[in-house]
């Protein structure tokens, strides 16, 4: 399985995830505080991670064209929501709930 090390406001944490699950479920399920506000369709970018190292595969449309309307973001920023575990991975969660004082928002399915 593959090995996900998170980096948050609060230190790391280091788990195993599913081959082929969504990031950002496996981040939740894994206690990782992250915002999700639009539940994993793509279109809110709170989800955002930057990616450390690792593969995080190739980017989708649905990311692509959200992530370009945003300004002077990193090309290792990717959607939590739209990436599919495939390998391990070290990445730091840029946006938390706890943080912003939100409810992290609609569960994304999986």
């Amino acid at each position: 399985m593959p090995i996900i090390q998170a980096e948050t406001a609060t230190g790391i944490k280091t788990f195993e995830a599913e081959t082929g699950r969504k990031l950002v479920l496996a981040l939740e399920d894994n206690g990782i505080d992250i915002l999700h506000r639009c539940g994993g369709n793509a279109r809110c970018t709170t989800c955002r991670v930057e990616i450390l190292g690792g593969e995080a595969g190739e980017m989708g449309e649905a990311e692509r064209n959200r992530l370009a309307r945003e300004q002077e973001l990193a090309p290792n920023i990717r959607l939590s929501c739209q990436i599919r575990i495939q390998g391990d991975l070290r990445l730091r969660v840029i946006n938390q709930a706890s943080v912003r004082n939100l409810d992290p928002g609609p569960r994304p399915a999986d």
